[in-house]
C-alpha cells in the first residue's frame, strides 16, 4: 500500500527541505524507516502547521478560521513510501514504537480523470458556453494576469492555439513537474490537460496558465492518464509558495483539480488516522485548506459517479464526492449540459468532508477544444471545474483577494447561482447553475456599497 509519512525531524532538516535552493532526499530526511521502502523519486515536501484562530477550537475541523506556519520549528515534512499489504497494521505499530519522529502515516491513493457515459453525442458548443457566460466580459472581466493553475494531465499550447486561433500565454518559471514527469510547460500530449485549459479560457480568455502535470506520474498517455495524491500534495505545496510571494492585497490564483479518487480499497478505512476519503486531518484536505487561507480559490470537479450514469470505476457504494473533491473550502462543481439539463454521470451528493455539495453546477458535454477528436465533446465534470475556474478567474481581473476573499468568491457563485430541481440546494445541482447576470448584478451592487 502506497502511504504519505508525515515526520517532525530535527529543525535543520524542516529548514532544509522549505529551503527551495537545497536538494534534500527522503533518505536525508528519514533515515531508515521499518517496513516502509522509501520512494527515492519523491522529494520530501514541507507542510505547513495549522493552527486554529482563537481559543478552544477543534484543531482538526477545516470550518473554522485556520493560519498556517511555514517556519522550521513548525511545520512537518512529508515522505512517500510503501507498505506490505498484507502486513499493514503490524507494520504502522512498529512504526508508532519505533520512530516517534513520525506523526503520522497516511493513504496515498491513485487520482484518475473523471470518465463518462461512452457514445454520447455533444450538446452545443463551447460557443454556446461562451453567450451564457458571455455578461462577464462585457464588463470586462476577462482574466487578465490572473493564474489560474491546472492540475492534470499537461497542457498542449500549440493545439490550444490552433483552436482558438490566438496564442495561449503559459507561465513555465510558476509551472511545476513531479520528479518522474518529463516534459515542457504547455508541450504535453493533447488530452484531458489540454481540454480543461481551453474551458477555463471559455470565461477568461486572458487569464495565464500554470501548467502542472501531476497526472502523468503513473500513466502518462493522451488518453490513460493517473497519478497519485502525494504529487498533488507536492504541486500544491508549490502553488503555496507563490501564494505567500504576492502581495497579500493583490494575490490572485484560481487552483483547477478536475480529478478524484474513486476506490475505498486504494485508502484506509473510514475512522482510520490515515483515512483520506473522510478525514480532515490527510496532508492533502490541510494543503487544500492551506490554499485557500493564502488566498487562491480552489475548485474540484464532483466526479462522473452520478447514479443516472455511473463508471465502473466508481467504487464506494455510497456518497462518491470524497475527500477534498468535498472539501468545505472549495468549489465542488457538478454538470449541466448547454440546455441547463444535469448530466447524468455529475456525482450527487452529499459529500463527505462537507455534506453540502455539490456548490454548483458549470456547463459540460458540448464540442469544444477536440482533445479527444473532432466528435468527442468536452465532458465529465472535469469540463464543467475548469469552466467554473474560468468564470472566478474572470472576476479575479477586477476583484483580488483585497477586496473579496476566497469564501466570498464562494458565497457570491451559490447567491448567485440559477437555482435549479428543489428550491434552493439539493444534491443534484448545489445551489444552481453558475450564473453570469448573477454575478454581473452583484458585484456592480457591491462597488456601489463602496467596496473595490
Amino acid at each position: 500500500m502506497r502511504v504519505l509519512i508525515q515526520m517532525r525531524p530535527e529543525r535543520d532538516a524542516v529548514a532544509a527541505v522549505i529551503d527551495p535552493r537545497v536538494t534534500v532526499t527522503a533518505d536525508e530526511v528519514a533515515g531508515r524507516v521499518p517496513g516502509v521502502d522509501l520512494d527515492p523519486t519523491f522529494a520530501p515536501v514541507a507542510a505547513p502547521r495549522p493552527r486554529p484562530v482563537g481559543e478552544s477550537r477543534d484543531p482538526l475541523s477545516l470550518e473554522q478560521p485556520l493560519t498556517f506556519s511555514m517556519r522550521a520549528e513548525d511545520a512537518g515534512v512529508l515522505v512517500r513510501g510503501t507498505i506490505q499489504d498484507y502486513d499493514t497494521a503490524s507494520r504502522l505499530g512498529m512504526l508508532a514504537v519505533a520512530r516517534p519522529d513520525i506523526i503520522g502515516v497516511y493513504a496515498d491513493p491513485v487520482i484518475t480523470t473523471t470518465p463518462t457515459c461512452e457514445g454520447d453525442s455533444p450538446v452545443g458548443n463551447w460557443k454556446d458556453v461562451e453567450n451564457h457566460l458571455a455578461e462577464l466580459g462585457a464588463e470586462g472581466l476577462e482574466g487578465e494576469n490572473v493564474p489560474v493553475a491546472v492540475l492534470d494531465g499537461g497542457i498542449n499550447a500549440q493545439h490550444l492555439k490552433e483552436e482558438l486561433g490566438r496564442p495561449v500565454p503559459i507561465d513555465a518559471a510558476r509551472s511545476w513537474n513531479p520528479a518522474s514527469v518529463v516534459g515542457q510547460p504547455g508541450h504535453f500530449d493533447v488530452g484531458h490537460g489540454t481540454m480543461c485549459a481551453f474551458d477555463a479560457l471559455i470565461a477568461a480568455p486572458k487569464a495565464t496558465l500554470l501548467d502542472l502535470p501531476v497526472m502523468r506520474s503513473l500513466h502518462p498517455g493522451a488518453t490513460l492518464i493517473s497519478g497519485l495524491l502525494s504529487d498533488s500534495v507536492a504541486a500544491s505545496s508549490h502553488l503555496w509558495g507563490l501564494l505567500e510571494a504576492m502581495d497579500p492585497d493583490r494575490r490572485a490564483l484560481v487552483v483547477n483539480y478536475s480529478f478524484a479518487s474513486f476506490s475505498p480499497e486504494l485508502d484506509f478505512p473510514p475512522g482510520h488516522p490515515g483515512n483520506y476519503s473522510d478525514n480532515p486531518a490527510h496532508p492533502f484536505n490541510l494543503m487544500v485548506t492551506a490554499l485557500d487561507s493564502a488566498g487562491a480559490d480552489v475548485l474540484f470537479a464532483a466526479g462522473n459517479c452520478g447514479r443516472d450514469c455511473p463508471q465502473p470505476q466508481c467504487r464506494f457504494p455510497d456518497r462518491p464526492i470524497v475527500g477534498a473533491n468535498s472539501h468545505p473550502r472549495a468549489l465542488c462543481v457538478g454538470g449541466v449540459d448547454t440546455r441547463r439539463d444535469r448530466v447524468g454521470y455529475s456525482s450527487q451528493g452529499p459529500g463527505r468532508l462537507s455534506h453540502r455539495k455539490p456548490d454548483i453546477c458549470a456547463y459540460t458535454h458540448f464540442d469544444g477544444s477536440h482533445a479527444f477528436g473532432p466528435q468527442k465533446p468536452d465532458s465529465g465534470t472535469s469540463a464543467a471545474c475548469p469552466v467554473a475556474a474560468g468564470v472566478v478567474a474572470a472576476i479575479r481581473s477586477q476583484w483580488p483577494v483585497g477586496s473579496l476573499s476566497p469564501s466570498q468568491m464562494r458565497t457570491l457563485l451559490r447567491r448567485t447561482a440559477d437555482d435549479r430541481g428543489a428550491a434552493g440546494f439539493d444534491y443534484n445541482h448545489g445551489y444552481g447553475i453558475v450564473s453570469a447576470p448573477g454575478i454581473v448584478d452583484a458585484l456592480r451592487r457591491r462597488r456601489k456599497n463602496g467596496f473595490r
